[in-house]
C-alpha cells in the first residue's frame, strides 16, 4: 500500500455485476452525523471515474443522499449503495446515516458488508455512539480502518486525532491503531492554519502531492525525514507484532532489515483478519479537480487490505422448519441464499429490495422462495411464498443500471418483490432456506396517530403495513385497551421520517395525538351491589335480580367469579349468564372506562321468573350489580409499571439514577459491566417514560441504551390519578 502511483482511474465509469467473489469488496462507512461519510463516498466515486464531477452522475444527480427527504432534512436518513470500480475490483460502498434514530439502516449496512471504514472528523473527535459501533464490529471480528476527515478545519490536528482514535478504539492494544501516512502541510494561510496538500507514505517512504489536483509521487524532503522515520518505526513494530510469522519481531529487534514487500503483505493480512486498524486521512477534491486527498490511498487499502467475501464465514442457515444446513463459503455454484438488507419504494418502479447474495447466483426472471421468520414481535407475520425475480440492477444515485445476474458476495437491487420484507431470505424454490434475522434495537418511542380524514383512513392500514415492511426498527401496534394506532419509533427524527413517508410516498395524512397507556381499575375494599333488571313491554318481559359482593385480590389475580347461591334463587342455567355480564362490564370499566382487574365477585342471591327470565336478562343484571357495587366503593386507578434496564457510561450513572427517581422510579440495583459501563435496573411507571428514548439520549450524549418490559399494574398515587382525571375532563 502506498507504493503504487495511480494517475488514472482503475476502471472508468460504470460498475456492473462482478464475475467472481474475489473481485468484490463490500465496505460500510460508519461515523457520527456530520463526520463526512457521504462526502467521502462522493470523493471516491469521483476518483474512480464513476462520476464526472464531485458527487454527480451523468444526469446531474447525487450518488448518495439523493432522496428528496434527505435534501430537506440535510442529513442521511437511509442506507445508500454506491458501487465503484478500482483496479478491476468492484467496491460496494454502503453509506449509512450517522444519526442515532437511523441505527436500523446502520445495522443493515453492517450485515451486508465485510469490512468497515470508521469516518472521524478532526474537528469533532470520536463520540460515544461511534465507540459502541466499534465494539459491535469487534465482537464479530469485522475488519476496520479509520479515516480522518475535515483536516481543513481550524485547529485540526491529524497526529492528535490519531492518538485519540488509538485511545478510543485500541482497547488493550493501542499500537494496533496507527497511521499509514502522515499529512504534508502547505504554506500557512492568513489565519495561521497550514492546509494539508499531500501525504507521506510510511512504508513506501514516498511523498504523494495532491496540490495540483492530481496525485504526484516524489521523494520527501530532508526536513520530513525525522518525523517520518519515527512514525515508520512505530508502524513497522505494530505490523510485526500482529504478523503470523512469530520469528519476525525477534529478527527485527536483532537489527535485520525487513523487506517492504513483506511488511505490506503482513499489513494486508493483519487488516483482513481484523487485528490491525490503519488510520488514513482524506479530503474531497476542489471544484474542477478529480482526485481528492487520500482517496487513492484509501482505494488501495480497500482493494488490497480488506477481505473478499470468500474470507467471510458462511452464514448459519436452516430450513423454514428449523433443521440446520451447511453451506460452502460464498460459492456461486451452491444453493442460493440471499438476504433483503433494505426495502424502499419508488413512485415509478414500486418496491425495490436491496439484497446481499451470500451463496449461489441470483438471476433475473428466476423464481425464488421468500422466507420471513422471527419478526412477529415487530408486527411481521411469518411467511413462506414463491416469487418471481423481476429486473435486477445496481443502483447509482437515482439510476438503476440493469444486470443479468448477481453472484455470491455481491449486492444488487430486485424490483417488485411484493411479499419480501427487510430481513427476509431469498433461496432456491426447490431448496428453501432461512437466515436468522439480525439483531435490531427495540423501538421505544410511541407515536399515536389518527387518519386526518375519511380518505386517509381508507389508505392508512396499507400505508402503515408498507412502512413497517421497509423498516424493521419500527413496530406497529393496534392497542386493544386504548383503541389507538401506535407506531413505535427509535426517536423523534425517526418518527418525522415515518410521517413524511406516509404523506409523500403513500398519500396518507395523519394527525399525531397524545399517547395513552393502558390503565386499569380495581376495588379499594369490599362492596356489595344489587342488579335489578325488570321490564314488561308486552309479550315476554325481562326479569332478573342478582346480589353480589366484590372484594379486591392481589395483583395479577384477574377476575375471579364465585357462586354461593343456595336454594336455587338463581337457576343453575343463569349463573354463567351473571358471570358473563360481570366480566363484560369489568372489561368496560366501572369508573373511568378502564378495564377492572384483580377482584373476586361472589354471587350471593337473586330472583328469577319462570317465564320472563333469560340469559340476556341475567347478563344485564350482573353488569348492573357490578356498577352499583362500584358506586359505593373506592376505586383505585392502576398504572402499568415497566422493568427498565439502562446501560450507561460510568460518567453518567448519577445523572441517570437521579432522573429515574424523578420519574417515580425505584432503582433495584446496579451492575458493573465491561467498557466502563454500568447496568442500572429499575421499575418505572410507563406513563413517566413515554419520551425516555429521547430524554436518555440527551442525558447521556447518545451513549446509553435501555430496554423495558411490562412488569405489572399497581395503584397510581392519588395526586397523579387526580391530575390525570382533570386532564381527561379538560380534553373532553
Amino acid at each position: 500500500m502506498g507504493d503504487k502511483t495511480h494517475t488514472h482511474p482503475g476502471a472508468a465509469g460504470r460498475a456492473t455485476a462482478a464475475d467472481h467473489p474475489a473481485s468484490v469488496r463490500n465496505v460500510v462507512l460508519v461515523g457520527h452525523s456530520g463526520s463526512g461519510k457521504t462526502t467521502l463516498v462522493e470523493a471516491l466515486a469521483l476518483t474512480t471515474g464513476a462520476v464526472n464531477r464531485a458527487g454527480r452522475v451523468e444526469d446531474g444527480g447525487c450518488v448518495s443522499d439523493y432522496d428528496d427527504m434527505e435534501h430537506r432534512q440535510q442529513r442521511s436518513v437511509q442506507l445508500s449503495l454506491v458501487p465503484v470500480e478500482w483496479d478491476g475490483i468492484k467496491i460496494n460502498l454502503l453509506d449509512t446515516p450517522g444519526y442515532a434514530d437511523f441505527v436500523g439502516e446502520l445495522r443493515a449496512g453492517l450485515r451486508a458488508a465485510d469490512a468497515a471504514l470508521f469516518v472521524v472528523s478532526a474537528s469533532d473527535g470520536v463520540d460515544g455512539a461511534t465507540r459502541m459501533v466499534w465494539e459491535e464490529c469487534a465482537a464479530v471480528g469485522m475488519p476496520r480502518a479509520i479515516v480522518i476527515t475535515h483536516l481543513e478545519a481550524a485547529r485540526a490536528d491529524f497526529e492528535e486525532m490519531t492518538r485519540t482514535c488509538a485511545e478510543a478504539f485500541g482497547g488493550d492494544d493501542p499500537d494496533a491503531v496507527l497511521p499509514l501516512y502522515l499529512p504534508l502541510h502547505g504554506p500557512p494561510a492568513p489565519d495561521g492554519h497550514a492546509p494539508v496538500t499531500g501525504l507521506v507514505g510510511l512504508l513506501s517512504r514516498k511523498l504523494f502531492d495532491y496540490a495540483s489536483g492530481e496525485r504526484v509521487a516524489s521523494e520527501p524532503g530532508e526536513a520530513d525525514l525525522p518525523q517520518l522515520d519515527e512514525a515508520r518505526s512505530l508502524l513497522i513494530e505494530g505490523i510485526i507484532s500482529e504478523s503470523e510469522d512469530e520469528t519476525l519481531m525477534e529478527r527485527y529487534l536483532g537489527g535485520e532489515q525487513v523487506d517492504v514487500k513483506t511488511l505490506v503483505e503482513d499489513l494486508e493480512r493483519a487488516v483482513a483478519r481484523g487485528v490491525f486498524f490503519p488510520v488514513l486521512a482524506a479530503a474531497p477534491a476542489a471544484d474542477g479537480v478529480r482526485q481528492g486527498l487520500g482517496t487513492v490511498e484509501l482505494l488501495e487499502l480497500i482493494t488490497r487490505g480488506f477481505p473478499t467475501p470468500l474470507e467471510r464465514a458462511a452464514p448459519r442457515v436452516t430450513t423454514p422448519e428449523g433443521a440446520g444446513r451447511e453451506l460452502r463459503m460464498c460459492d456461486p455454484e451452491e444453493s442460493l441464499v440471499a438476504e433483503v438488507v433494505k426495502t424502499s419504494s419508488d413512485p415509478y418502479v414500486g418496491r425495490i429490495s436491496m439484497v446481499r447474495v451470500f451463496s449461489g447466483t441470483l438471476r433475473a426472471d428466476q423464481t425464488v422462495h421468500v422466507s420471513g421468520h422471527g419478526m412477529t414481535d415487530r408486527g411481521h407475520e411469518d411467511h413462506d411464498v414463491d416469487e418471481r425475480i423481476g429486473a435486477l440492477s445496481t443502483p447509482f444515485g437515482k439510476q438503476q443500471r440493469p444486470v443479468t445476474h448477481v453472484i455470491a458476495g455481491d449486492l444488487a437491487c430486485v424490483a417488485k418483490l411484493t411479499r419480501a420484507e427487510t430481513g427476509d431470505t431469498l433461496s432456491d424454490k426447490e431448496d428453501p432456506l432461512l437466515m436468522a434475522p439480525w439483531e435490531m434495537p427495540d423501538p421505544l418511542l410511541p407515536l399515536a396517530i389518527e387518519a386526518h380524514s375519511k380518505p386517509d383512513e381508507d389508505k392508512l392500514s396499507q400505508g402503515l403495513a408498507r412502512l413497517v415492511a421497509e423498516d424493521p426498527t419500527m413496530r406497529l401496534e393496534h392497542n386493544q385497551d386504548t383503541h389507538q394506532v401506535v407506531l413505535w419509533c427509535l426517536g423523534e427524527a425517526h418518527a418525522d421520517v415515518a410521517l413524511e413517508r406516509l404523506r409523500s410516498r403513500y398519500g396518507v395524512q395523519v394527525d399525531v395525538v397524545p399517547h395513552r397507556v393502558s390503565l386499569r381499575e380495581t376495588f379499594g375494599g369490599r362492596a356489595a351491589g344489587r342488579g335489578r333488571h325488570v321490564k314488561q313491554s308486552g309479550g315476554h318481559g325481562q326479569y332478573a335480580i342478582c346480589e353480589i359482593e366484590v372484594e379486591p385480590l392481589p395483583g395479577g389475580s384477574g377476575i375471579e367469579f364465585v357462586d354461593k347461591v343456595v336454594g336455587g334463587a338463581v337457576p343453575r342455567q343463569f349463573i354463567p349468564s351473571v358471570e358473563k355480564g360481570v366480566r363484560a362490564q369489568a372489561a368496560k370499566g366501572v369508573a373511568a372506562g378502564h378495564p377492572l382487574i384483580d377482584v373476586r365477585v361472589t354471587l350471593l342471591d337473586g330472583k328469577a321468573h319462570s317465564v320472563d327470565s333469560s340469559d340476556a336478562a341475567f347478563q344485564t343484571a350482573g353488569a348492573l350489580a357490578l356498577r352499583e357495587a362500584a358506586a359505593d366503593a373506592k376505586i383505585h386507578l392502576l398504572e402499568p409499571v415497566a422493568e427498565v434496564s439502562v446501560l450507561v457510561g460510568d460518567d453518567y450513572v448519577g445523572a441517570v439514577m437521579s432522573d429515574l427517581s424523578g420519574r417515580r422510579g425505584k432503582v433495584l440495583g446496579t451492575e458493573q459491566t465491561s467498557g466502563g459501563r454500568t447496568l442500572i435496573r429499575a421499575e418505572v411507571p410507563e406513563i413517566e417514560i413515554g419520551r425516555y428514548a429521547v430524554d436518555l439520549r440527551s442525558l447521556s450524549h447518545g451513549t446509553a441504551r435501555f430496554d423495558r418490559r411490562y412488569a405489572r399494574h399497581e395503584p397510581m398515587p392519588a395526586q397523579v390519578a387526580d391530575r390525570l382525571r382533570e386532564e381527561v375532563r379538560a380534553a373532553s
